[in-house]
């Protein structure tokens, strides 16, 4: 799912220039404590599970659950490019929220809803602010 929000986001979010990572990406450049140089970036993590209420019907176990993914944007202001990004982020922002929220990747039950967004960081330069989005879908388990 992850692969598929990364594309989702390559094609939709055209100011990314393709600079669109994941959680890996994101790991490693925390570890050497950077951020990514060229803005605006974003990476996609998986960020929990949710599950709901269980039921039993006809000797299957079934439950509904969420999955929520975050896509966090990096927005640099220390060069012209970095700058106009900074300024723009809240556009940025919306375009990302209109890229996943109300789509449904194929082979998935749910859709993906907007579930909240936060501001990561703001220091030297440079913003990072987290989106998270939520798809539904169920467990159905033979438990015999």
């Amino acid at each position: 799912m992850i692969e598929d929000l990364i594309e989702r986001l390559k094609e939709r979010v055209p100011d990314f220039s393709g600079r669109v990572e994941g959680a890996l990406n994101w790991a490693e450049l925390k570890a050497q404590g950077r951020l990514p140089q060229t803005t605006p970036a974003a990476n996609v993590i998986s960020v929990g599970l949710q599950g709901g209420t269980p039921d039993a019907a006809a000797g299957l176990f079934r439950q509904a659950y969420e999955e929520v993914f975050g896509v966090i944007l990096t927005f640099r202001n220390n060069d012209a490019v970095g700058r106009r990004a900074f300024e723009r982020s809240e556009e940025i922002k919306r375009a990302v929220i209109e890229a996943v929220a109300g789509w449904s990747p194929e082979g998935v039950l749910g859709t993906f809803r907007l579930a909240r967004g936060t501001l990561v960081a703001i220091d030297a330069g440079t913003l990072s602010f987290q989106i998270d989005f939520a798809i539904g879908d169920q467990l159905r388990i033979d438990p015999s």
